[in-house]
Parts: C-alpha cells; structure tokens; sequence
C-alpha cells in the first residue's frame, strides 16, 4: 500500500479532527487527573454517536466493516485532542478477539453492544509487569476463572473482558468473561482517566474461545491489532506537541528574535518532524499489513517508532517552553502523562523489541 491516504480516508481523518476539537477541551481533561476512575463522558459520547465504536466490525452484527487503516485514523486525531477514555482501543481488541475466535453465539449476544458502544470491552492478559506472561495470573478450571489479572485498562468500566488464563498443568486459554459479578481494585496512574483496574476472579464463569499454544498466539495477535491503534495514538500527540512547539518557537523572543531562529531550538524541532514521518509511515504500513505474515513485525516498529516520537516529543516541547511547560494551566503535562501511560499499555518497548528481533530471526532462519 501506498504511504497517503485516498480521498475517503482523509475525509474521515477531517471529519474526526473537527468533531473532536469541538468537543474535547484542556480545560474538561485537567479535573480527571485527581479522580480515579473517571474518564471523559463527553469524549465517549462522542465516539458512540460517530461510529468509531462500529468501523472495524462485520455490517452483520452492526459494524461498518472498514479497516484497521480508518481506525488508525480515527486514533491519530483522538491522540492529537488526548481523548480521555481508552475505549476506544480496549474495545476494538476485545470485539476484534471475538469476531475473530468467538462461536456465533458469542458473536451474536456481544458484537452487537460492542459496535455501539453500550459495551465496553477489556484485554486482561497481563500478570504483574509482564503483559503476555506465560503462566498468567489468572487460573481456570471447570468453567470458572480465579486469581487475578493485573493492570487492565479500561478494567474499572468495562462490562466484558478477554482474559488470558492457565489451568493446573499450565495451559494457557483465552476466555470470554462477563465482568458484571467480578469485584475490581482502582490502580492510580499518572493518567486517571484510563480507568486501570486489578481484576479479581472469584469462580467467575467464563467461555473458553481457545486452548493451548493457539491462545496464547492469540493473545500476541490481539495485542499487536490494539498496538497498532495504540501507536497511531501516540503519533497523533507527538504531532500535535511537535506543532506546538513550532508556534511557540515562532512568537517567543529572546535576545530580540523568535527562539526558533537559535540552533539548538529549530534542530530539536526539525528531530521531532523527522520522528513524527517515520513513525505515520510505520502506523499507515502496520495497518496496511493487517492479516499478512509479517503483520506482527510491522505492528512492533510502528509501536517503537511511535513510543520513541510521543515521549520525545512530549520532553523536548516542555523543554522548549522552559518554565511554564511545567505549570497546570498550560497543559503540557496532560501529553507527558499520556505518553508515559500509552509506553506501557500494550507492553513496553523492551516487548516489542523481543517480538521483533523473533520475527526477523523467523526471516533469516
């Protein structure tokens, strides 16, 4: 594929874009940092009415049955405005490990809520800092799930998780949970409004949509899909504080001329440009790659291109306003925040290095 887009995805990209400056505000994300568990309502609002919940699933069970591509489009905006709620891309995985793993009866009863947007979905696979551990913390057996997973995004709102388990023999399974009976413990984070949860599974029941070595390569696959979003996310933000930066390099004097004009300030912007491309270039392939053999490695370097963009950008633009990018009122921190929860999420970088010196090793074997 071609690295531009054709004229119907920049309309979405568009269309987005003005949807979401005009309902999401600096102003209405600061107040969600000092309260767990709340996220923005508007921003979900939002994203129910738009379809965004719908793009990526089959017209049968009320999606739009377009791409990973639109997705990614759609994410790319939302990192730009720092959507505050990470539905977005729990529920994608969550609706996407069903369609692709589920039997029609599972199918049939969770889609539907999930296109719309009345169901929030969450990927509970990680145990402790490991986010595909291979012996996870949650336990199944005859039809019921125990222990715990940790870290879950989304784990405190979400009505129905995917969660990656093991048996007494050690096992792996991917299971289908309804999270209505499951109790859930809040964990505080630099970003409150991901609604992160530790979920406890006390003899929850469960539905099993795979077993063994294909469940757990199940699991990788999902979480490459939701990399994927992740780090269009992320490109979007760097984007967004590498514009930033430019306009105020351009109005700020010192010395009797804008700070733009000093070396040390316009190379570190004209960095973040190049980081910026490369990481959208990534994103648009890795998307683009969706269902291909190679889909895994694509999905890691879009997510280490983009990790390596947001979280330089994000202190690169801070350093570039001096003082006050540090103060509340300016809001740079909100990125700060959101680059550093958005590193981790779908695993850190040194994961999705490991994936990606497996995949090129599988090439050169």
């Amino acid at each position: 594929m071609t690295i531009l887009y054709d004229e119907g995805q920049q309309a979405i990209a568009t269309e987005t874009r003005r949807a979401l400056e005009a309902r999401v505000s600096m102003e209405e994300l600061l107040p969600l940092l000092e309260n767990s568990g709340e996220y923005h309502e508007p921003f979900w609002t939002l994203a129910k009415e738009q379809g965004w919940t719908a793009l990526t699933l089959p017209e049968a069970h009320g999606g739009l049955a377009l791409g990973l591509i639109e997705l990614g489009l759609v994410a790319h905006q939302a990192g730009r405005t720092m959507s505050g709620a990470p539905f977005l891309t729990s529920g994608f995985g969550a609706a996407k490990a069903i369609a692709l793993y589920g039997s029609d009866a599972q199918k049939a009863r969770w889609l539907p809520g999930l296109a719309s947007g009345e169901t929030i979905g969450a990927i509970a696979f990680a145990g402790g800092p490991d986010i595909l551990p291979s012996r996870p913390d949650a336990t199944f057996a005859d039809g019921r799930l125990g222990g715990l997973s940790r870290g879950v995004t989304g784990g405190l709102k979400a009505d129905v998780a995917i969660v990656l388990a093991a048996d007494a023999a050690g096992t792996p399974a991917l299971l289908l949970a309804d999270l209505a009976p499951v109790r859930r413990t809040a964990v505080a984070s630099f970003d409150n409004s991901r609604c992160i949860a530790d979920l406890h599974f006390e003899t929850t029941a469960a539905e099993t949509l795979l077993i063994g070595t294909e469940a757990r390569d199940a699991a990788l696959h999902i979480l490459a899909l939701q990399a994927v979003v992740t780090a269009h996310e992320q490109t979007g933000g760097a984007e967004m504080l590498m514009e930033i930066a430019r306009d105020y390099a351009v109005t700020r004097k010192a010395f009797g001329q804008p700070i733009g004009a000093f070396q040390s300030v316009k190379h570190r912007i004209a960095e973040l440009y190049g980081l910026v491309e490369l990481a959208r270039a990534n994103c648009i392939h890795a998307a683009a790659r969706e269902g291909q053999a190679d889909f895994l490695k694509a999905a890691a370097a879009a997510r280490l291109s983009a990790s390596e963009a947001y979280d330089t950008a994000a202190r690169d633009c801070i350093q570039i306003h001096g003082g006050i990018g540090v103060t509340w009122d300016i809001g740079l921190h909100l990125h700060m925040r959101r680059a550093r929860s958005l590193a981790i999420e779908q695993g850190s970088g040194l994961f999705w290095e490991d994936v990606l010196v497996d995949q090129l090793a599988e090439e050169t074997a």
